[in-house]
């Protein structure tokens, strides 16, 4: 019973510290008790570890943890992604010949299913695309794909690594060393950026490893279950809950006290009779499935707003400095929006004609590169009517930048308190956000 109680606490402690490491940093999670021991893991608990060891070794122990934690998470690199890998394929490796003489044929089929799912997401997920990373040779067609809702993204911003226009919905990522179409995050699990193109097959990542270590989950508790309850039944007498302590039977803390105690036990003959290879990779995937899972329910979360990883970001800065009121919000001139303006694609080119060697005719074609102070015309139905503005004092906005004056006057602005007054030009709806993200 000691066993299983150090083996399900060791799990239990692992996969809390994992989820609130690499999940604690996100915005929904900033004010909550995972932010608070996200902040603690990452800022205080080392902040702490730093001082003491600058005044026993001068700082030798943390710089080296410094520069190592830095190469693993601000380096292109594949050692998470072999260590990820390596893990699905040393419990597959260990759990599957333990078990599979149990299984019926059904579910051996599953398993033959499942298991290739991860690796080949993984390298969709990994791969280097076209869609994704933005180049001097698809500049133009990125320009086209989103409008700037001169919220998050404002027209005539350069990179100034890449020396072109930032696409909207596009953030340059200084680990893969360039632009990223529709950034969501760069992501040390498949040692790449995830936006247009990819981010789809990240979320497949995220739901087939869920549904493989659910399923392994599973297949543990059909295998080993049976041989420790016959086990438990020769035995009950040594494992029942002995009452004769002073206790109320009828209270929930008795009660509870004896649940406890049957899954302890429960547990420990799992183990003797499953042993490390099925019971101890069991106990490790009925731990761990949620992970994988729940990250995918936030970015379905993300898929239903309207946004990305990189723009919730953004929105909950925008969402702090209302709190502190000084956001205000502007609408647009309708002059300046595209369906007022004269269609800027529609070139005048000369044609010649056997009736006419010279007539003139208007012909649309693609808009190439807008210039600086251009805003590119999209295929994106729907364009921001809204604008936002931060001041230092909380005083409405009086000397405006060209960016802003050119499609709002200075006296329209109006103070803000919450995000429900802003609308989402990239929400479209749950299912056309779905199929922007799986077809694109």
């Amino acid at each position: 019973m000691t066993l299983a109680r150090n083996i399900i606490v060791f799990t239990v402690t692992i996969s809390l510290v994992t989820f609130v490491a690499f999940f604690g940093r996100l915005p929904s999670f900033r004010n909550t008790p995972i932010g608070f021991l996200h902040r603690l893991l990452v800022l205080r608990v080392p902040s702490a570890f730093r001082t003491l060891d600058l005044r026993l070794t001068n700082g030798r122990i943390t710089n080296g943890g410094s520069r190592l934690g830095h190469y693993l998470m601000h380096d292109k690199h594949p050692m998470v992604v072999i260590f990820f890998l390596g893990l699905v394929t040393a419990c597959a490796t260990l759990f599957l010949p333990a078990v599979w003489h149990l299984l019926r044929p059904l579910q051996r089929l599953l398993i033959l299913f499942l298991l290739p799912q991860p690796y080949l997401f993984l390298y969709l997920s990994a791969k280097r695309n076209s869609q994704t990373y933005i180049t001097t040779l698809n500049h133009a067609e990125q320009m086209r794909h989103y409008p700037y809702d001169r919220v998050l993204y404002y027209p005539g911003i350069a990179c100034r690594t890449c020396k072109f226009l930032k696409p909207p919905r596009s953030k340059h990522c200084s680990i893969c060393k360039t632009c990223v179409s529709r950034m969501d995050h760069h992501c040390i699990w498949v040692n790449n950026c995830l936006g247009r193109s990819n981010y789809r097959w990240f979320l497949a990542l995220l739901l087939s490893t869920g549904m493989l270590i659910a399923y392994g989950a599973y297949l543990a508790y059909y295998t080993l279950s049976p041989l420790a309850q016959k086990h438990y039944k020769n035995y009950e007498r040594w494992y029942v809950y002995n009452p004769q302590r002073g206790s109320d039977i009828a209270s929930w803390g008795t009660y509870f006290d004896k649940k406890i105690h049957y899954f302890m036990a429960y547990t420990s003959i799992y183990l003797d009779v499953g042993g490390i290879r099925a019971s101890g990779v069991g106990l490790l995937a009925l731990l761990t499935w949620p992970l994988p899972l729940g990250l995918l329910a936030y970015h379905v979360y993300l898929i239903w707003a309207g946004m990305t990883t990189n723009e919730s970001g953004k929105w909950a800065d925008w969402q702090d400095d209302m709190a502190d009121g000084v956001v205000f919000l502007a609408h647009r001139r309708e002059d300046t929006l595209q369906e007022y303006r004269p269609a800027a694609s529609t070139r005048v080119q000369l044609h010649s004609s056997a009736h006419s060697p010279s007539s003139i005719s208007p012909i649309p074609t693609p808009p190439e590169t807008p210039l600086e102070d251009e805003e590119p015309l999209t295929t994106w139905p729907l364009e921001s009517r809204h604008i936002l503005v931060r001041t230092r004092d909380g005083k409405p906005p009086k000397n405006l930048p060209d960016r802003i004056k050119s499609v709002a006057t200075a006296d329209s602005f109006e103070r803000v308190w919450s995000l429900a007054a802003v609308e989402n030009v990239y929400d479209l709806g749950f299912w056309d956000n779905v199929k922007d993200v799986l077809l694109n």
